[in-house]
């Protein structure tokens, strides 16, 4: 997973991040895994909200 720069994470679309105020970034498959691995630890998300970087992560999986 490449690291992503604040340069790079501001040049990034809406459409490549999963969660609420730009976060969880998805561009790629190594991000995809990490939000899947990061989601059980994420504080302050819903259950809906938690449900729908599940279902982004893992279509991303299956896409890319």
């Amino acid at each position: 997973m490449a690291r992503l720069t604040a340069a790079d994470r501001r040049s990034l679309p809406k459409k490549a991040f999963a969660g609420p105020n730009r976060s969880f970034p998805i561009p790629d498959k190594g991000h995809a895994r990490a939000a899947l691995q990061d989601l059980p630890k994420a504080k302050g998300l819903s259950s809906s909200q938690k449900a729908h970087i599940r279902s982004i992560a893992e279509a991303k999986l299956k896409d890319l």
